[in-house]
């Protein structure tokens, strides 16, 4: 019923920035909420990590290894969270996955985008 769509990842040398953004839309009709988002991201044979994450009234939460680089943001009218990314690491070069925590009338779901490549090269 709601659809993540991710974009702004890519190629980038160490030290640069990059913006990832992700849009949550609905189907036609549907009414929807969205608590918290957040950006996760994972690397081949690891688990899924939490990289920063924010709630409705725009309260956020960072990874340790990311704290005074990176900053989330989101615009509640446009249902987008953004990711701005500073001082890139090599370390940093992961898929990215934007989520969000959605409700309905009925239930709550968890919703995840189709991953963005940031590739940070030393």
């Amino acid at each position: 019923q709601v659809q993540l769509v991710e974009s702004g990842g890519g190629l980038v040398q160490a030290g640069g920035s990059l913006r990832l953004s992700c849009a949550a839309s609905g189907a036609s009709g549907y009414i929807f909420s969205i608590n918290g988002m957040g950006w996760y991201r994972q690397v081949p044979g690891k688990q899924r990590e939490l990289v920063a994450g924010v709630n409705f009234g725009g309260s956020t939460n960072y990874a340790d290894s990311v704290k005074g680089r990176f900053t989330i943001s989101r615009d509640n009218v446009l249902n987008t969270v953004y990711l701005q990314m500073n001082s890139l690491k090599p370390e940093d070069t992961a898929v990215y996955y934007c989520n969000a925590d959605v409700r309905d009338s009925r239930s709550r779901y968890d919703y995840w985008g189709q991953g963005t490549q940031v590739t940070v090269s030393s």
